[in-house]
């Protein structure tokens, strides 16, 4: 029988190759080369799957030869730790959204929540804080989540006080062309959003912060079954941090917003494997 990790890992490959330039380049290096690109996103997967630092998740690996031939290496051919990390940096961000965006399910249009929440950055040390003028404790992270499937559609990541209706904006009309509605709590409430969504055929469920009778009414007419599949954006959050971790191990916030998006995606994977095992 499979295991849920070696499947996880066969449709983790299955999609990176998707995303690379090269997804024909062999696994290991060959005379003096490097890693395939394949490959090393893979290896970051699967240390965010098991939640283990660098070392640590590749001691793993140099026992299960199975997963290790499932991203084309042997047990023997596995990158030294600080390989892993120093490549990590050079993943291209576009890559890893398009890697996200794939790993949700395949559909064109889509029923999403809008909502943020807060990753800590308090696992560096007082010292290196300190040294590197790292005073932002955590990371704010906005996602778009399918209502239909509890999986994460786009992510937008900040370390900056940006308000919710610019970081909402922002991440929603990135994916305007293929949205039926928008659900969003108030921190969302800005008129010109919901025109631009509507100019594009997308139902904005965002609500008014009720200063008059009419906001008061327009919040009215949302409580229905559309609107209150809001709470799915919250779910998924809890289930990333429970089971991926609530805090960021990297040091610098490109590297951040790269862990986080990849965090998202591993959940997006972990979630469709599991449902294909045990037919849900």
């Amino acid at each position: 029988m499979k295991s849920n990790l070696y499947c996880f890992t066969k449709r983790c490959v299955k999609l990176v190759k998707r995303v690379v330039d090269n997804p024909s380049e062999s696994a290991p290096p060959e005379g003096g080369g490097r890693f395939a690109e394949w490959t090393m996103i893979s290896l970051h997967c699967l240390r965010f799957h098991m939640e283990k630092p660098y070392r640590v998740a590749l001691d793993y690996l140099e026992e299960m030869p199975r997963i290790c031939e499932e991203i084309g290496l042997s047990t023997t051919d596995l990158p030294h730790p600080s390989t892993l990390c120093n490549w990590f940096g050079k993943i291209k961000i576009a890559a890893v959204r398009l890697f996200l965006r794939l790993s949700s399910s395949n559909k064109d249009e889509r029923n999403v929540a809008v909502d943020s929440t807060g990753f800590d950055r308090d696992r560096a040390s007082r010292h290196y804080a300190q040294r590197a003028n790292y005073r932002v404790r955590s990371l704010k992270v906005t996602t778009l989540v399918d209502t239909d499937t509890l999986s994460v559609v786009d992510i937008h990541c900040t370390t900056t006080k940006k308000h919710d209706t610019k970081v909402g904006e922002q991440v929603i009309k990135r994916n305007a062309d293929d949205l039926l509605s928008v659900a969003g709590d108030k921190g969302y409430d800005w008129q010109q959003l919901r025109d631009e969504l509507r100019s594009r055929g997308v139902r904005p469920l965002l609500k008014h912060r009720e200063f008059t009778h009419l906001d008061k009414a327009h919040n009215a007419r949302m409580k229905d079954d559309d609107y209150n599949q809001r709470w799915m954006a919250e779910t998924v959050f809890s289930n990333i941090k429970r089971t991926l971790g609530k805090a960021v191990r990297a040091r610098l916030w490109n590297r951040e917003f790269r862990e986080i998006i990849l965090k998202a995606a591993v959940y997006n994977i972990k979630k469709s494997t599991k449902s294909t095992m045990y037919g849900d």
